[in-house]
């Protein structure tokens, strides 16, 4: 369930945001979700990834962040390879012109 709202954001951000940008984007999310499918993140990653999500869909940019800096101090090994990908997929989603 935290995957589809990041491709969502991902798609939305296509238009306006450079391709390789989001190509490289989509690849770190693979790789996310491929962690996720085989039970490779521990359950405090994916309870604040959930969490991040739900921030992201309410448009709550700072607290994403938040939660997103929290995951890189406690727990970078799980989490570097994919969430620097999420990292600028926040900064790229907050910067679209507002949605009506």
């Amino acid at each position: 369930a935290v995957l589809a709202p990041l491709r969502e954001a991902l798609d939305s951000c296509r238009p306006t945001v450079q391709k390789q940008v989001c190509d490289d984007i989509g690849r770190r999310l693979t790789v996310l979700g491929d962690a996720w499918a085989q039970g490779k993140l521990s359950a405090p990653v994916k309870k604040r990834m959930s969490l991040l999500v739900q921030e992201l869909q309410q448009q709550h940019w700072d607290a994403a962040d938040e939660i997103h800096r929290s995951l890189m101090v406690d727990h970078v090994n799980e989490v570097s390879q994919w969430l620097v990908g999420v990292k600028r997929l926040i900064a790229e989603t907050r910067s679209l012109p507002a949605a009506e």
